[in-house]
């Protein structure tokens, strides 16, 4: 496929009537999918209450020591970016919705391996099976979101996907509070089952079924969607969907390649991992009274200012977010957003499936290390080495990162193209 061709240059689906859809569903499948994210967060945020939980286990419960504690953390990060690959060659084989249907099984059985836990071995593996699920939601849910969502709501429908993330992260807190590290487990199943159930009822993405050559249901899917389809016209559909390395030779393809890969990797150098799968141990280890009730407060300040951001990313748009914000309004949700918008349908599976590994792998990397760099380099040293990455991250913004606010995904797919 060439950048010329009709595909990647008419808007697959236009907003009936040439003004903007009314349709209430679109935002019913949102919450669907977003349970996705709201489970991987409660996955993330499991640790933080159940390793101090774990390590005053009295025998016969399995004991986690410093070293295995670590892992504990980290693991999740190794299972999510081997989930970034499956997930990169499920949404573009099985599709959108049946990939997030696939994923609440990895979820619900690596919750249940945990609550069965006899052994490290097993709640090793427990978060594992955890973080595959979490890599394939990671990738699948934005994609699915910005795929139903029309332009004028896609900011705040695809902000909805790292406020489910830190809802599900505050919940792991609030429950961690009361709740003992097996009962966690259980609870953990339930979002994922709730996901289950509601997107058996939800349609797949118009515009993977136009690739599928499925008009009929395409439109069938708009109109539960957007409420109409008067005014939609059917682009030609006819290429393969491929993707080759030649084809990063093409400017639409390398530049967004680049902002989405550089995004992701800067959000996780930020170190926010670090500090949110161990929260209640860095209280502790600052000599509060109650780690767990500052922890807590960590997650509701997330959930108050990820749903700011979700409120005004359509008018304050993605680039000034991401050079004024902090990381709950900023870059928290911004990359996932933007990595769901630039790249053209042709090479959205492959290309979101490395942008997710990268933001596992270097999330993994940075959580696996931290305690690592605190010692070495002091606490204090290691925060300013993050607020490095900080700067550095807004300096790429500023110069590397176009406004996506209002724009199509066929338009935003032009302007890389020089279009």
């Amino acid at each position: 496929m060439t950048p010329e061709d009709p595909e990647e240059t008419q808007p697959l689906l236009g907003p009936p009537g040439g003004s903007a859809p009314r349709g209430r569903r679109v935002f019913l499948a949102a919450f669907a999918a977003a349970l996705g994210p709201l489970s991987f967060g409660f996955a993330l945020g499991y640790s933080s209450p159940a390793i101090p939980s774990l390590q005053r286990a009295a025998p016969p419960a399995p004991r986690l020591d410093d070293a295995a504690a670590s892992w504990f953390g980290a693991v999740v990060t190794l299972g999510a970016a081997a989930g970034g690959v499956l997930g990169g060659w499920l949404v573009d084989r099985a599709g959108r919705k049946l990939s997030l249907l696939l994923c609440s099984v990895p979820f619900v059985a690596g919750f249940a391996v945990i609550t069965a836990a006899q052994d490290v071995w097993m709640l090793l593996g427990g978060r594992l099976l955890t973080g595959l699920a979490c890599g394939v939601a990671s990738l699948v849910a934005p994609v699915y979101i910005s795929e139903i969502a029309y332009p004028a709501v896609r900011g705040l429908l695809g902000s909805c996907v790292q406020l489910m993330v830190v809802v599900g992260i505050l919940l792991a807190y609030l429950a961690g509070w009361v709740l003992e590290w097996r009962w966690l487990a259980v609870l953990g199943c339930v979002p994922p089952s709730l996901m289950l159930l509601l997107m058996c009822f939800m349609p797949e993405t118009p515009r993977f079924l136009l690739t599928q050559h499925r008009r009929q249901e395409a439109m069938a899917a708009l109109r539960f969607l957007w409420g109409s389809e008067q005014g939609w016209e059917d682009p030609p559909i006819g290429a393969e969907q491929s993707f080759h390395l030649a084809l990063l030779r093409q400017p639409g393809i390398y530049k967004p390649f680049i902002i989405g890969v550089s995004l992701m990797a800067f959000q996780q150098l930020s170190g926010v991992n670090a500090v949110m799968f161990y929260a209640e141990t860095i209280f502790e280890e600052a000599k509060f009274k109650d780690s767990s009730l500052a922890s807590v407060v960590v997650g509701v300040i997330q959930v108050l200012f990820t749903a700011v951001a979700a409120l005004i990313m359509d008018r304050a748009g993605r680039r000034l977010l991401l050079v004024l914000s902090g990381f709950a309004v900023g870059w928290g949700p911004i990359p996932w957003l933007l990595m769901s918008e630039i790249f053209p349908l042709h090479v959205k599976g492959v290309a979101t499936g490395i942008c997710v590994l990268t933001n596992w792998l270097m999330a993994f990397l940075v959580t696996k290390e931290f305690s690592s760099l605190m010692e070495v380099l002091r606490p204090y040293g290691a925060f300013w080495l993050a607020s490095a990455f900080c700067i550095f991250s807004v300096l790429f913004t500023l110069f590397c990162v176009p406004e996506t606010k209002g724009k199509t995904l066929e338009q935003i797919t032009a302007h890389f193209e020089g279009r």
